[in-house]
């Protein structure tokens, strides 16, 4: 099926005009030109934005470079002589930016090859049908504002120098001796992570009780205990009122009166939407903390203008954007998709060791459930996870009697595990439909198929 084509005439006349050519953006605009619209992506600085540029691509670039130096360092475990020399920070650099040049490349291939009008300049929403882009109005029967997030800051710590964000860390050309990471959740041990790697001393402030938060406080145990094991150090509970810095180091200035000193404070306390001076609020959107409301279909209040991604409340994923574009799309096309369900997206945190989960967390589940039933899966029992030498579990909630509606696994890899366990809750499997299925040996999948078989009654290789 296909969408009617735009009855407005004119090299402004399109059926959608996308704001912002981050992941919903361009997601949004390949659907649509696949379903027969014309549209025009207009994007301020790189097709792909923050996840392509500046996030996600770059960042796992950062994590598999530090995971080859942890596994030379500690080659002797499996026998074989190597030793690490150090870490050349303009090679590691080059490494990842020509992972982001190829897919920079193919992405601006297939917008290109779909006849996608992409308007390059500052585009702000002028009324609930056009977008004005410098000197040029680009008119649509329907927008769609996508226009992604910054990294925030704090009340009293500013952005320069030695201080700085994920933005700034990504282009450092040498490898600071001591880090204090501000903020413990996915950004902050992601970071604390590949500095560790690289031979950093680091430590972690958070002022939340534990790091990662929002996952299942299991989950944050194995971790912090896991870092600990690193030595990553990590200070849980704790404020921040400031930071100052001088020529040799930045001081970090704790509530109570302690400071802490290092080469760098990466402040990593997450993204707010992209939102001020775009004429949003004028048009009649609604607002709460920069952030646009929208209903489960993504509709703003005003007719015939989306809105997706990280400008949306909810979680600030990129694979969450791009569900969110092809949804918009299809739904302007009339297919009525299925309005996706927060829950069921997937989480990955690529830390050392990685955190995968979707669905509710214990908690979550006890809060709206009368009755609910665990079980966590050690991965000491995991043929592959012990040749891999890391430790973990996978942490099954379900219902009493009932489906599965919790998966959470932590430990070296297990990110790659988590299509199957969105597929486990987004389909409301019981741990009994999944004993049945055959899971490969020796696999670290097969630690998702052992805990379905213990939840289930019959466990095999369980060490709990």
């Amino acid at each position: 099926m296909t969408a009617e084509p735009a009855t407005n005439s004119g090299d402004a006349a399109y059926d959608i005009v996308i704001l912002g050519g981050g992941s919903g953006g361009y997601a949004c605009a390949l659907r649509a030109a696949e379903l027969g619209m014309r549209v025009a992506l207009v994007e301020r600085d790189k097709l792909g934005g923050t996840c392509l540029h500046r996030g996600c691509i770059p960042t796992k670039a950062l994590l598999h470079a530090a995971e080859v130096a942890d596994t030379t360092r500690e080659a002797g475990r499996f026998g074989i002589r190597a030793s690490l020399d150090g870490i050349d920070l303009g090679a590691v650099s080059a490494y990842r930016d020509s992972v982001v040049s190829r897919l920079y490349k193919g992405l601006q291939g297939l917008v290109a090859s779909r006849s996608i009008d992409l308007v390059q300049g500052v585009g702000r929403l002028s009324s609930a049908s056009t977008v004005t882009v410098e000197d040029r109005v680009l008119t649509g029967r329907h927008i769609v504002l996508a226009t992604g997030s910054y990294a925030r800051t704090l009340p009293g710590i500013e952005i320069a120098g030695r201080i700085m964000t994920s933005d700034q860390a990504l282009e450092l050309d040498q490898i600071p001796r001591r880090v204090i990471v501000l903020g413990g959740g996915v950004i902050g041990v992601e970071f604390a992570s590949v500095f560790r790697s690289f031979g950093a001393e680091v430590t972690i402030v958070e002022a939340l009780p534990r790091l990662v938060a929002a996952e299942d406080p299991a989950v944050s145990t194995t971790l912090e205990r896991a870092f600990r094991k690193r030595k990553i150090g990590f200070r849980t509970g704790t404020m921040v009122e400031s930071a100052t810095q001088d020529d040799a180091e930045v001081q970090v200035h704790l509530e109570g009166g302690e400071s802490l000193t290092a080469d760098l404070l990466l402040v990593a306390v997450g993204r707010g939407p992209v939102t001020d001076g775009l004429g949003y609020a004028e048009c009649g959107l609604t607002l709460d903390r920069g952030y646009v409301i929208t209903d489960e279909n993504c509709r703003t209040g005003v007719d015939g203008v989306y809105a997706v991604g990280d400008i949306v409340p909810g979680l600030q994923l990129a694979h969450r954007g791009f569900a969110q574009g092809i949804f918009v799309a299809e739904e302007i096309a009339g297919l009525s998709p299925t309005p996706i369900v927060e829950s069921s997206i997937p989480r990955v945190t690529y830390c050392e060791p990685e955190i995968a989960s979707v669905g509710l967390t214990e908690t979550q589940a006890r809060e709206q459930h009368a009755e609910v039933e665990t079980y966590e899966y050690n991965l000491g029992g995991n043929g592959k996870s012990q040749i891999l030498g890391t430790a973990g579990f996978v942490k099954l909630v379900r219902i009493a009697d009932g489906p599965v509606v919790g998966v959470h696994m932590v430990g070296s890899r297990m990110g790659e595990q988590i299509g199957e366990a969105q597929l486990i809750v987004g389909w409301e499997a019981t741990p009994e439909d999944v004993s049945v299925h055959i899971h490969a040996h020796p696999t670290q999948n097969e630690a998702l198929g052992e805990a379905h078989l213990a939840l289930a009654g019959k466990p095999l290789h369980a060490h709990n």
